[in-house]
């Protein structure tokens, strides 16, 4: 990957398969040893501004991730913890789009939920339908309900590791939370450099928007491929990869700061 950094970087990074490996109950996920000390290593330096964004709920990946001078994003972006400890929501009209569509999908997620061995976790501003311990009878019955989902109209699907992400808000997903990042921070991506990684169909989405703008993009594992991204194995690969680069970087001099600070 032609890694060319710019004065600042600011590097995003899903949680779950990125900075932390994918295990068989999420509720034991912890964040890799190594990729706790890169977000350290990089939250360490002026010029970075290190983020953390997942689907899991914002107090969810705020506990999983104990990494101080990082922005943590939950809702895929819709809602952030900023290093001081501000929390900033999507305002009231998103909230009151968000009882609606609520009402009138959940009827569908019910009946998903029927399914043996389909469990449906409720994140509120999105819904993980888990279908890894369902019997292989019931294929075609989850297919097809699936598919009238991925109907509806107003929400997004994105696959995951067996499990479908739902964004209860058509302008949700991931792009649209590093977009949303960029304007908190006041990030100019065509002049400052973005690095974004993660592992499944919604991080996908992100990391094609920020190769537009000219960053770069790190997939992790074998889940998703995308052109022009790095591809690295897993959580201990990102971290070295990353450290290695950061390292290896032209000196940041102070004269060439004239961007300002975020």
């Amino acid at each position: 990957m032609n890694y060319v950094l710019g004065r600042r970087s600011l590097w995003v990074f899903d949680f779950d398969g990125t900075l932390s490996p994918i295990v068989p109950d999420r509720n034991e996920a912890r964040l890799h040893r190594e990729c706790e000390r890169m977000l350290r290593f990089l939250a360490r330096s002026p010029w970075n501004r290190v983020a953390v964004l997942s689907s899991r709920t914002l107090d969810d990946v705020v506990s999983r991730v104990p990494v101080p001078g990082v922005f943590v994003g939950g809702a895929s972006g819709l809602e952030w913890r900023l290093p001081g400890g501000h929390r900033i929501g999507p305002g009231a009209a998103s909230e009151a789009l968000l009882a609606a569509r609520r009402q009138a999908v959940f009827p569908l997620f019910e009946e998903i939920g029927s399914v043996p061995g389909v469990e449906i976790e409720d994140k509120r501003w999105s819904v993980a339908i888990h279908y890894r311990n369902a019997s292989p009878r019931s294929f075609r019955r989850r297919v097809s309900l699936l598919q009238r989902l991925r109907n509806r109209k107003g929400i997004k699907v994105f696959r995951g590791p067996e499990v479908v992400e739902v964004q209860m808000l058509g302008y949700g997903g991931k792009s649209a939370g590093v977009r949303r990042l960029c304007r908190i921070t006041d990030w100019d991506p065509s002049r400052e450099r973005i690095v974004y990684a993660g592992d499944d169909e919604n991080d996908a989405v992100a990391i094609r928007w920020v190769l537009s703008k000219g960053g770069a993009g790190v997939v992790v594992g074998n889940r998703i491929t995308v052109p022009h991204a790095r591809h690295l194995e897993g959580p201990a690969d990102l971290a070295r990869e990353v450290r290695d680069l950061e390292e290896i970087a032209p000196e940041r001099r102070p004269a060439e700061a004239g961007g300002g600070a975020a």
